[in-house]
């Protein structure tokens, strides 16, 4: 396997400035490499969009698997310009890329008030011990959705 590519990193690096100078969000950027290539750009864009998912490797996720046409990554790599946050790390699990580098890290975040250190906290505590409540309604209705796609014929599973 390729040694990682400072360029890529830098390109993360740009365009977190870039594109919060220019008003689209916090200071991420992110990019998706395959064969040495770059093949698609990310950045946060939560504030422009009022959408609180619209984070860099979210962004970089969606553009890549849209170009190459699939919902994995499994061979392509994942350069960010801050450690991902629980959402971010959940997505990047999901789309499976071979590796993922990233130049801050959390605490570097933390510093200047993005702090996802709650949420990790969050995350260990019981459902019913979370700041926000959890709480399961109509479980056997639900399990009607779940037992129809056991005998989908045309699905994918993922």
């Amino acid at each position: 396997m390729e040694a990682p590519n400072p360029e890529f990193m830098r390109e993360a690096i740009r365009l977190s400035i870039e594109k919060m100078q220019a008003g689209h969000g916090g200071p991420f950027g992110a990019v998706v490499v395959r064969n040495g290539e770059i093949i698609a750009r990310g950045f946060n864009q939560v504030t422009s969009t009022h959408d609180p998912t619209c984070h860099a490797e979210v962004d970089a996720i969606r553009k890549a698997c849209a170009v190459l046409g699939t919902f994995q990554l499994t061979d392509c790599d994942l350069y960010t310009s801050c450690e991902p946050c629980p959402m971010c790390l959940g997505a990047i699990y999901w789309a499976r890329p071979r590796r993922v580098f990233y130049g801050n890290t959390k605490e570097d975040a933390a510093a200047i008030g993005f702090d996802d250190q709650f949420i990790y906290e969050e995350l260990e505590k019981p459902l019913d011990q979370r700041r926000l409540p959890l709480q399961p309604l109509l479980r056997d209705e639900a399990l009607a959705g779940f037992q129809a796609w056991e005998q989908h014929e045309a699905r994918t599973d993922y």
